[in-house]
């Protein structure tokens, strides 16, 4: 199926979200569609699906004009879109999210749930997908929840398929089951439009590389003719250094000491198993490791969110065994967590209020009669105009901010009281070249100022970029604390839960 975009043109107010752009997608080709944070490629993929009207332009299937005026016209024509944020229920089983909207009766009204599940299993069989139709959604791992996504979307027949910002959530080992899907999708004639901002990933799998910035398309390219400096530079409009500059960490006093810790997941087994670690001032302590292994409670425990069952966390000779969130935050604690819209946001509210969301109580916005709504606002537009984040005004709700610069407004708003200590869980997730560089130059200053910082990614580029240490989680238990220079394969090995002979420190 031959899609072409015409001249597509939609503005939000004075802000041209996309100005006059197009673009082709021929049959059984992967198209991927780069741009920064705000560039406008998911606003012309939601105008593609339906869920946007565009004030001017075409959309042609096949050579023909074709109107899509809601979800359920892209789906007749043979358009399936996975978002960034899943849409599935929690509750319902993977073979009652699928079928969600088309179930087969038997009679009327009752569901037809064993020829349901034939067929999901023959499609899954069809595309070698590994998926269990009476699997509860919210007990899969992201990246199967990822696979019940496509599979909905071609069990409607969907002929090209959009996939925004896939790898956004996935561990690399899931990122790469990805790209296996894609091109088994993309050697069975389905066509595919790739929004991402990963250069590599870019690189490795499309066909075509279509670049927009600020609303417009400003170059088509193919790996073969293009590589990731020249990307980058076409995304940001100016050269762009894939490289950390980091000058060798100046190390004070232990700030973070946590000795023997132990923490339970949801399902109230054993998460976090005996682990301790130091930090220092001025230092970075990166952990790696591949995502399920005790990260998120870790973090969730070293935050206040998540109840200890043994062990202590002493923050400059204080426990904070047992300490409130509040009480976590007030001993100067800044956090950025793994997921920006449950832990970290508040969508509904507007820029400038989620600017100062932990520090409403100081007397700074604070006073007898209620907030200072002036100095919220003139903070709002500072860390606005300081963070580069690409919205109308800090009036501007947060849900109307694409992922990325939803992640400026929690690091921009963590790194601007004082910290004594700085954990970021995922801190570039959904974040562009440009975006990902201006970052990591912050969280860099924050050490050399002295900040103890504790970063957890499940990028394996960052953790060696930014750290001074890392630590390898595997099971809940450290591995070993290396150094940044320990290569790929021996991080790898340990990450697998192998123990190669390395020069580590002592582990206490």
């Amino acid at each position: 199926m031959r899609l072409e975009l015409r001249a597509i043109t939609k503005r939000f107010g004075s802000l041209a979200a996309n100005n006059d752009v197009s673009l082709v997608v021929e049959p059984g080709q992967i198209h991927c569609l780069l741009g920064e944070n705000g560039a406008g490629k998911s606003t012309l993929m939601n105008v593609l699906y339906g869920m946007i009207t565009p004030d001017s332009g075409q959309i042609l299937i096949n050579d023909q004009v074709v109107t899509i005026r809601d979800p359920k016209d892209a789906v007749a024509q043979g358009i399936g879109m996975v978002h960034q944020h899943f849409m599935l229920i929690p509750v319902f089983s993977v073979a009652d999210n699928i079928i969600l909207g088309s179930e087969p009766l038997k009679p009327w009204p009752f569901i037809d749930h064993r020829s349901a599940t034939e067929r999901i299993v023959a499609l899954a069989d069809e595309y070698n997908f590994d998926i269990d139709p009476s699997a509860t959604i919210e007990n899969l791992p992201i990246g199967q929840q990822q696979r019940v996504e496509i599979l909905k979307a071609l069990s409607h027949n969907a002929e090209i398929l959009i996939l925004d910002e896939p790898t956004a959530v996935l561990t690399p080992q899931e990122a790469d089951a990805l790209m296996v899907v894609m091109r088994s999708l993309k050697d069975q004639g389905k066509s595919i439009i790739f929004i991402t901002h990963k250069l590599k990933e870019v690189l490795e799998i499309a066909d075509v590389i279509t670049v927009m910035r600020l609303g417009e398309v400003v170059g088509t390219t193919t790996p073969e003719e293009s590589d990731e400096a020249a990307l980058a530079t076409m995304m940001v409009g100016r050269d762009v250094s894939l490289v950390v500059d980091k000058p060798p960490a100046q190390v004070g006093e232990v700030v973070l000491d946590v000795k023997n810790l132990f923490v339970q997941d949801d399902r109230g087994l054993t998460a976090v198993k005996g682990v301790s670690f130091e930090v220092r001032a001025g230092e970075i302590l990166a952990f790696a490791g591949v995502q399920g292994n005790g990260q998120t409670e870790l973090v969730e425990a070293l935050t206040g969110m998540r109840a200890v069952m043994a062990g202590t966390m002493e923050l400059n000779g204080k426990n904070l065994v047992g300490s409130s969130v509040r009480d976590v935050l007030d001993a100067g604690v800044g956090h950025v967590p793994e997921d920006r819209q449950r832990h970290g946001l508040v969508l509904s509210l507007s820029i400038a209020d989620n600017l100062v969301l932990d520090q409403l109580g100081s007397p700074e916005y604070k006073a007898w009669w209620g907030r200072k709504l002036k100095a919220i606002e003139e903070n709002g537009k500072a860390r606005i105009a300081e963070y580069d984040i690409r919205a109308q005004d800090e009036s501007e709700p947060l849900s109307a901010l694409s992922g990325g610069n939803q992640q400026k407004v929690v690091m921009a708003r963590e790194l601007s009281r004082e910290l004594k200590v700085l954990i970021c869980a995922q801190p570039t997730r959904g974040l562009d070249v440009g975006s990902i560089e201006f970052m990591h130059r912050q969280i860099v200053a924050i050490r050399d100022e002295g900040v103890a910082v504790v970063i957890v990614s499940s990028e394996l580029d960052e953790v060696v970029a930014l750290g001074d240490r890392v630590a390898v989680l595997f099971d809940g238990m450290i591995q070993d604390i290396v150094a940044p220079t320990t290569s790929r394969e021996d991080l790898g090995l340990l990450m697998a839960g192998s123990r190669p002979a390395l020069n580590s420190e002592p582990r206490s």
